[in-house]
């Protein structure tokens, strides 16, 4: 038996598995959504933090990251936000039928808050999409590593496309205002979810608003984070620039799960409909 799924609209099934914990055969957990986690998580970490890490000023830097004058080919603030929307619009239409299409802790506890999916399946989920995430950073640095005197530089900012505030914030921005920032961009993007995905919205458009959600987030935030809204995408890339990245890597846990939290609440309990509602 299949039940139609909400996370990508009317058009999209998914199996009866994301709805409850238990599924028919009696099985705690159904191994494809894992899998499409990892993998989906994996996509998302590669294609934006490899744009980010390979393409963001390539021309202009030399394999260190330092400038050297040159002229820059590279895709910028814009093009590294179009990766991460892009990733996640693909992402979602390959294989959130088979687990949601959630890529991401934060999503995934502001799903369980809103009513949207089973908590029983928090931990599981997070346990892939981290996994998926330091995969991804794992390719990305081996891919790296093949640049001649390439190296990751964790005294300063944005070193392998990693989260930071105060001295590690691309603009210089207090640990206070990253907070703020997380916190507000994820609950944002939460609302975007729930109503793009709302049994009343436009069928099968889900993938595209959530996407381009993202886009406009990372264009916001760069700057200021250099944008998580993504424990695992945090984790993944401090894990490998190492440094003071580590210790802060509390905020980009923290700020983005409350904010997700937060955003949900306030779509199920002021926006929504009760036939949202699934668990």
């Amino acid at each position: 038996m299949r039940l139609r799924d909400k996370a990508l609209g009317e058009g999209v099934f998914m199996p009866t598995g994301l709805l409850s914990h238990v599924n028919s055969e009696g099985d705690i957990m159904n191994i494809k959504e894992l899998g499409a986690e990892f993998i989906g998580t994996l996509g998302l970490v590669l294609g934006g933090c490899g744009a980010a890490v390979f393409a963001a000023n390539f021309g202009s830097t030399d394999a260190g990251g330092v400038l050297d004058g040159g002229t820059s080919l590279g895709l910028g603030f814009l093009g590294v936000s179009l990766a991460f929307g892009l990733t996640v619009v693909t992402g979602a239409y390959a294989v959130g039928h088979i687990s949601g299409g959630h890529f991401n802790p934060a999503v995934t506890a502001g799903l369980v808050a809103g009513g949207r999916f089973s908590p029983a399946k928090l931990v599981p989920y997070w346990v892939a999409q981290v996994l998926g995430a330091f995969a991804a950073a794992a390719i990305i640095y081996v891919i790296a590593k093949g640049q001649d005197g390439w190296s990751i530089d964790n005294s300063g900012a944005g070193a392998f496309a990693a989260n930071g505030y105060g001295d590690l914030s691309p603009g210089g921005y207090t640990m206070a205002a990253a907070f703020i920032t997380e916190v507000v961009m994820t609950a944002m993007f939460l609302i975007v979810i729930l109503g793009a995905t709302a049994k009343k919205a436009a069928a099968g458009m889900g993938g595209l608003a959530i996407g381009l959600m993202l886009v406009l987030i990372h264009l916001i935030s760069i700057p200021i984070t250099n944008t998580s809204v993504n424990p695992a995408r945090s984790t993944s890339q401090a894990i490998f620039a190492g440094g003071d990245y580590i210790p802060q890597l509390w905020l980009f846990w923290v700020a983005p799960i409350i904010g997700g939290v937060i955003g949900a609440l306030i779509y199920r309990f002021i926006l929504g409909d009760a036939e949202d509602v699934v668990v």
